[in-house]
């Protein structure tokens, strides 16, 4: 699969969906989406964000390099690579952080559907390959 991924400054300027206040429906938003990529920040929070992630197949590997990135998988299973060759595997209500700087990549185990916690505008830099 290559899903038709945003360009670094598209997923940095990304402003949030929903103001506060608001009650979201993420079933509701994590069913409205019909790409095998979707990943759209929902709401501010502080200096952070919800984003909501909905992935089939493979991301490029990247890396950000100031933000801390918290992965919790609520449908599918979810792997993430690492450049050291680990693999992490999760599964609905699994959670993982991944250090700002690590390079990685996820995959989507069939359609996983996934929140993820980070810096509101994180930069992401895309790398050719994982060393």
């Amino acid at each position: 699969m290559t899903p038709s991924i945003p360009s670094a400054e598209a997923y940095a300027s990304e402003p949030a969906r929903y103001p506060p206040l608001v009650v979201v429906d993420l079933a509701a938003e994590a069913a409205a989406v019909k790409e095998e990529y979707r990943n759209q920040v929902l709401c501010q929070v502080n200096t952070s964000c919800l984003r909501l992630g909905v992935l089939a197949g493979n991301y490029p590997w990247h890396q950000h390099p100031r933000s801390d990135e918290l992965f919790l998988v609520v449908k599918g299973s979810l792997e993430i690579e690492l450049a050291d060759g680990t693999t992490l595997r999760l599964g609905p209500w699994q959670s993982v952080v991944i250090p700002a700087g690590t390079v990685h990549r996820t995959r989507g185990v069939g359609r996983t559907v996934n929140l993820c916690f980070e810096a509101m505008a994180a930069e992401t830099v895309f790398v050719e390959r994982a060393t």
